[in-house]
Parts: C-alpha cells; structure tokens; sequence
C-alpha cells in the first residue's frame, strides 16, 4: 500500500504507513515548511487530506474485489497546532464498516501525544 501512495499526492506530503488493520490504520507525516502556514504550524489543509488519507486506506483494505471508494463527507475540528520540523501521527478508526459506506475517525497527534485534529469521514464503497 506504501509503494501505492508513493507517486500520488500522500507520498508529496510524506505520508509513511505503520500499521494497517481492518479496523485502524496508523501513519506519520513530517512537517515540513511546505507543508505549514506562515507561522510555522502545520497548515489545515495539510491535517484534512492526511486524515482523508487514512481513511481511504481504511477503506481500500476492506474493499471486495471490484469495488472501489471515495469521500463524501469529511469534517474537522482543529484542537492544537503542530509545528515545523516535527512528525505528526495520525490515527484513523473505523466507527463503521458497511456494504455501500465506512466511516473512519482519524485523531492526529504530535510526538510528544498533544491532540491538534479529529477528523470524521464518510467513505462511498461502490462498483470499479
């Protein structure tokens, strides 16, 4: 799944698999200026697409063959800011499984554990 990311924008931002299981998946992303707002902290955007990340990986995983997903809904709540030239570890649970959707809740911490994001996302499981 890794290699898959690669060459898409999760492997621009430096997205890196830990752990994938069927009903979690944890990953890390460094934070890069790149990646921040002009403050140094890493910017919104950044946090939501490395949760929609997470979840779609979720959902990939628990996909039949010849299905295929896509996001319908996402929200985010920002609790706390991570900053530059520190890893981010995102954490994303499946709160439901289903035939024709998943929702995943992804919690995004620093190293040091402070909670900066929640993100809830609705994942579309339809025919390839």
């Amino acid at each position: 799944m890794q290699r898959a990311l690669e060459p898409l924008f999760p492997g621009l931002m430096g997205v890196r698999l830990l752990a994938l299981e069927p009903e979690r998946v944890l990953a890390e992303m460094p934070v890069r200026a790149a990646l921040c707002t002009a403050g140094g902290i890493l910017h919104g955007g950044a946090y939501m697409a490395f949760a929609d990340t997470l979840g779609a990986v979720g959902t990939i995983i628990n996909l039949a063959a010849g299905k295929r997903t896509t996001t319908t809904d996402s929200s985010t709540k920002f609790i706390g800011g991570a900053r530059v030239d520190t890893t981010v570890t995102g954490e994303s649970i499946a709160l439901h499984r289903g035939r024709t959707t998943m929702v995943w809740q992804t919690s995004i911490r620093t190293a040091e554990g402070k909670l900066c994001a929640v993100v809830t996302q609705t994942q579309l499981v339809m025919d390839a």
